[in-house]
């Protein structure tokens, strides 16, 4: 490498995005803990659900991971078909995917973004605010199907059809 290159990835490498994480959240106004230099955990109100929302800036890959938890589970019964659920609307997704945690089999959506140019706050503040709009957004758009999903009926993949459906404007 060029020592201008050098310096340029030094200087990048030395801004950390979690802090600019801590900016777009307090212009939100929401409370966040910060767990350590690299991960900083918020919780934030949704129409159904409350989500968790969890940053973690891996330097060495210049990249964030971004997990944003359901406060629900899905019922044991459900699981099976929960499974086939989650390819369904997987499938759909440009960006993230979403999981169910191993413990508490809570349904959360999974993104990683790499921030190459960290050294713009400006620019790094604009890519987070959109990673959560986009984030909040995908738990809102699913938020009815892990709701029925954590229901004690018995289900299956063509009961959730429909709220599976895109649907325009609210009820």
């Amino acid at each position: 490498m060029s020592n201008a290159v050098e310096e340029i990835y030094s200087d990048i490498s030395e801004q950390n995005p979690i802090s600019c994480v801590e900016d777009v959240l307090a212009d939100n106004n929401w409370v966040y803990s910060r767990m350590n230099n690299n991960e900083l955990i918020v919780d934030v109100a949704g129409s159904v659900f409350s989500y968790r929302i969890c940053f973690v800036w891996q330097e060495n890959m210049n990249s964030m991971q971004v997990i944003c938890q359901m406060d629900t589970s899905v019922n044991e019964k459900n699981r099976n078909v929960a499974a086939e659920t989650l390819m369904e609307i997987n499938r759909s997704m440009w960006l993230g995917h979403f999981e169910l945690t191993k413990s508490e089999c809570s349904p959360c959506l999974r993104y990683t973004c790499l921030l190459q140019d960290c050294d713009n706050a400006s620019k790094t503040y604009t890519n987070i605010q959109n990673i959560i709009d986009i984030c909040l957004s995908q738990c809102e758009q699913h938020q009815n199907v892990f709701q029925i999903l954590s229901s004690d009926e018995l289900l299956d993949l063509q009961m959730l059809s429909l709220a599976m459906m895109d649907t325009a404007g609210e009820s």
